[in-house]
């Protein structure tokens, strides 16, 4: 200790010991001290000198600390000095007052070198990898800031040692879950570094759930309010999508762009936003645009664009770009956002179309957009971005490229209101040469791929002065063009011209039809200009070989022949293929054709524009070809032209009936999908029904073996002692009985009903015949006389009939307790562990029952016959009563001839009948009261159909007679 005392600065006699000594005593204290206590001394002395004496504690104790991280790993102080030591050797991350003092040693070198000597041994890298998961924030913490510097030294090497170390990856990313915000936040700048040009650490890192951390941290710190935190998952963010295909679709597969909404909501008060809010909402659109980039493969910009206008992503981006108080660089980066959301996807640009700022009245977003191109007082990074928006609004959108241009056509045209196509008329004729270039890309873009249009805009008639006839809009063109403007201007108004007349054979007749345009553009080949001029001359060769290649030779003075021989005549072939490739020799020209957003450092480079590169690439070459053929070889091609023609529409045709059929094919293939679902569906319901019927089975064969073995001591009572499903169909067999009864019961009652109502019939008739002759009156007793026995039968079948109705009403009872114990019965049936004890409890109060009822069944059978055998003397007598009824009537016939004269003896008659009518009363015959009738009525049953009918005819008879 008394050593450390000296070394650390105490008061000693004697001369010091310079640096280089110290750190070496040190080093050797490390390496020879035995206990704990020294070496961490000596370890925390030389993390104090390291930042001072850098070199030398890099090149003499970097052993010794790797050392210390072996074998000491059970001191949690003595290993984040070594961490901390080791990391101030391989940062350069020094302040400025070490860095000027020690500049002269390369500072910048000496991290990268001691992190080759650190990474030498791939044991390092995975020691500090195992550090890093400690806990403890004296380790944890250091072995982050020491892995993040190694990163950023040799960055590829350290991610190709981590790549290959078992779960190194995925220990880093446990960094993102610590609870200090310290260690979360480094371990963020960790992954940073780690992530930088490494697809397959990239995809690592977003298939173990980064992106759903990293979004949670962001919500956690407040969105784009956040601080310097969400700056740097935002920068991790964009390293784990840019250009990474795989990563992009898991991120939209996530649903993580819905999550993306939130970061875009402003305020109306969009004032004094801080420079952290700035840059984080920059870099949070740049990452929008990463996931739409037109360099990413076409569908998946496609799903991703669609993905944003389903979520209300792209109508958010909408209200900050027609949102106030936006800060300029921010609504510069919005409108580069919204272009790419928009590029090339119709949902997105109809949606964009649509959209109106908030002013009075409302004007849509592009004539409002379009007015800030076209003025040349707005910044020039701001007014590329309207034209980049423009142009991907126009991108693969037809019907918006019609709406622009229907904005120039006459019979569109509203004074009251200005449109885009007065927009860029105005600026492709204003003194401001940026808004002529611009506003002629611009057209350029609303012609792209459209010949209709390029026909259309043949019509455009412009007013150029009070008196003057109107020109039209490509006369105007051709006549400022040959006026000598601005490099600019002349630039951007050949690109416009060379768009227009591309693949449009009555454009290129209208312009050869004015006799000043091809005379101006040869002699401006012709003539030996600056550098400056020659890119113009490059484009008048191609506008005059467009011309060329897409004429059909409908004006004699202007055919391709005589054009090829006035090329030779004035420029020569070779000098006109020469000035032709001055297009593409640009410097400027390479730049405009990497990638489509018009980025130029001044606005004096503004001049190629990237879709009129394409059109350069595709017509330099047939231009060439076309200048060397002869008038033969023309013909052959026109011919050829024809038939490719004639092809293209027979191919049409064909992709016509394709995609019809695809669409039938689709609707077949959901049909089929449906039917297969519902297939699906009831198979399962079989299968489930089936295992159900299995499983009552196994239960049903369960309870017979169980009931099997009581059978078996009971087999005078076998049928008793069945299953209690074949008990079910025996009470199924006995209801079905006992509702034949029941039937049959109604069935006698109505009989019974029908005999009564004949035996009134002829009761009354009886009465009527007290009138007729005293032999009559000896006949009429002989009929009461059978009219009391059948009385008295009728007694009879009452009598009975209430005995078969309680026997009904007992059965009736008998069932219900028959029910009661069938639905007790069932849960037994489903319950496969019911005891047998249980079983045979109910079987045997079952088999009571079941004996019981056949019993009542037996008792009803008899009841039954006798009541059959009582019905048929009962219909025996009606039978007999019905015959002397009828010979009654026949003397009745007889006799009225002879009532007149016995008119006289009606009294005599009256007190007879009076006499016969106590004598029935006597026998218990009812005769007066009907009601008594009635009731006793209800006894007599089971007559055939033809004796009823029969009694009907007899009635019948008896009153007409």
């Amino acid at each position: 200790m008394n050593f450390l005392r000296g070394v650390m600065g105490g008061p000693s006699a004697g001369p010091q010991p310079s640096g280089a000594d110290t750190i070496q005593k040190l080093c050797d204290r490390v390496a020879s001290s035995t206990l704990l206590d020294d070496r961490r001394d000596a370890v925390r002395a030389l993390k104090s000198l390291s930042k001072k004496y850098r070199l030398e504690v890099g090149i003499q104790a970097m052993e010794h600390l790797i050392h210390v991280l072996q074998t000491d790993r059970s001191d949690s102080e003595i290993i984040g000095y070594a961490l901390d030591t080791l990391y101030n050797v391989i940062s350069n991350d020094l302040e400025e007052e070490e860095q000027e003092e020690n500049s002269a040693k390369h500072v910048d070198d000496l991290g990268s070198q001691f992190t080759e000597i650190f990474i030498k041994q791939q044991e390092n890298v995975t020691l500090l990898l195992t550090l890093v998961e400690e806990f403890d924030f004296h380790v944890r913490w250091p072995g982050v800031k020491l892995l993040t510097s190694l990163l950023k030294q040799q960055g590829p090497q350290v991610q190709q040692i981590i790549l290959v170390s078992p779960m190194g990856v995925s220990r880093l990313m446990d960094l993102l879950a610590d609870s200090r915000e310290v260690i979360r936040n480094d371990g963020v700048l960790l992954l940073q570094q780690l992530t930088k040009s490494n697809a397959a650490i990239q995809k690592i890192v977003a298939f173990e759930n980064a992106f759903e951390r990293l979004l949670d941290i962001i919500t956690e710190e407040g969105n784009s309010d956040g601080g310097i935190v969400v700056e740097d998952c935002l920068i991790l963010l964009q390293n784990l999508l840019k250009n990474n295909n795989s990563n992009q679709n898991f991120f939209k597969e996530g649903s993580y762009i819905q999550r993306m909404k939130p970061w875009f909501e402003v305020g109306d008060d969009n004032c004094g936003w801080s420079a952290q809010k700035v840059t984080n909402l920059h870099l949070m659109l740049q990452l929008v645009r990463v996931l739409v980039s037109p360099t990413n493969p076409p569908g998946a910009t496609s799903s991703c664009q669609k993905a944003m206008f389903h979520c209300g992503l792209l109508q958010q981006l909408c209200t900050i770009l027609m949102a106030t108080g936006v800060p300029a660089d921010i609504l510069t980066e919005t409108i580069n956002t919204v272009s790419e959301v928009i590029r090339g996807c119709q949902t997105n640009q109809d949606y964009f179309a649509s959209v109106n700022a908030p002013s009075n009245p409302p004007r849509p977003a592009i004539v409002v957009l379009l007015m800030s191109m076209v003025n040349e007082r707005q910044p020039f990074v701001l007014r590329c971005a309207v034209l980049y928006c423009f142009q991907c609004f126009l991108y693969k959108n037809q019907k918006g490229q019609g709406e622009i241009v229907s904005t120039l056509l006459p019979s569109t045209i509203d004074g009251n209101s200005v449109s885009a196509g007065q927009l860029l008329c105005g600026g492709l004729f204003s003194t401001d040469s940026l808004s002529n270039w611009c506003a002629a890309v611009a057209l350029a873009h609303a012609l792209q791929e459209n010949a209709t249009l390029k026909e259309q805009l043949l019509r455009v008639q412009l007013a150029t002065s009070i008196g003057n006839p109107p020109v039209s809009l490509l006369q105007q063109c051709t006549n400022i063009l040959s006026q000598g403007s601005k490099v600019q201007t002349r630039v951007g108004l050949l690109m416009l011209l060379c768009t227009w007349l591309s693949n449009c054979s009555i454009a290129v007749t209208h312009f050869l039809h004015n006799p000043a345009n091809v005379p101006f553009l040869t002699g401006q080949i012709a003539e030996n200009l600056g550098e400056e001029e020659q890119l113009v001359q490059g484009l008048c060769a191609l506008l005059l070989g467009i011309s060329i290649y897409y004429n059909d030779n409908s004006l004699e003075n202007y055919r391709k022949e005589k054009l090829k021989q006035l090329i030779e005549k004035r420029i020569g072939r070779e000098n006109f293929i020469e000035k032709l490739g001055f297009i593409s020799k640009h410097e400027l020209y390479s730049r405009a054709a990497q990638k489509p957003q018009p980025s130029f450092s001044s606005p004096d480079h503004m001049m190629f524009d990237h879709e009129f590169t394409k059109l350069v690439k595709e017509l330099e070459g047939v231009i060439s070809k076309a200048i060397y053929k002869s008038s033969e070889e023309d013909k052959k091609e026109e011919e050829v032209k024809k038939t490719l023609e004639q092809h293209d529409n027979i191919v049409t045709h064909y992709k016509k009936v394709i995609r019809e059929q695809d669409q039938e094919l689709e609707e077949l293939k959901q049909r089929i999908n449906t039917l297969t679902s519902q297939n699906e569906q009831l198979q399962a319901t079989v299968t489930q029904q089936v295992s159900q019927i299995q499983q009552h089975k196994d239960q049903y064969n369960l309870l017979k073996v169980q009931l099997g073995k009581d059978t078996q001591h009971h087999n005078s009572h076998g049928d008793a002692l069945q299953m209690n499903g074949i008990q079910t169909e025996e009470v199924s067999k006995l209801r079905e009985e006992l509702e034949e009864w029941k039937n049959k019961h109604e069935l006698l009652q109505g009989q019974l009903k029908e005999k009564d109502s004949v035996i009134e019939k002829l009761n009354s008739s009886q009465l009527e015949m007290g009138a007729t002759e005293q032999s009559l009156q000896t006949s009429r007793f002989g009929g009461l006389e059978h009219s009391n026995e059948l009385q008295k039968e009728l007694e009879m079948l009452r009598s009975q009939i209430q005995l078969q109705s309680a026997e009904i009403s007992k059965l009736q009872m008998e069932n219900q307790k028959l029910q009661v114990m069938n639905t007790t019965a069932d849960p037994l049936l489903g319950d496969s562990g019911a005891t047998a004890a249980t079983s045979s409890e109910l079987e045997g109060r079952l088999e009571q029952e079941i004996k019981e009822l056949k019993s009542q069944v037996k008792s009803l059978s008899e009841e039954k016959e006798s009541l059959k055998q009582q019905l048929d003397s009962s219909t025996s007598t009606v039978a007999i009563l019905q015959e002397k009824n009828t010979k009654l009537q026949r003397e009745l016939a007889e006799s009225k001839k002879e009532q007149d004269d016995l008119l006289v003896l009606l009294a005599d008659q009256d007190q007879t009948i009076s006499a016969q009518k106590m004598k029935l009363k006597d026998f218990g015959v009812a005769v007066e009261d009907e009601d008594d009738t009635e009731s006793g009525d209800q006894g007599d049953e089971d007559e055939d159909g033809d004796e009823e009918e029969q009694d009907e005819n007899a009635v019948v008879c008896y009153h007409e007679n």
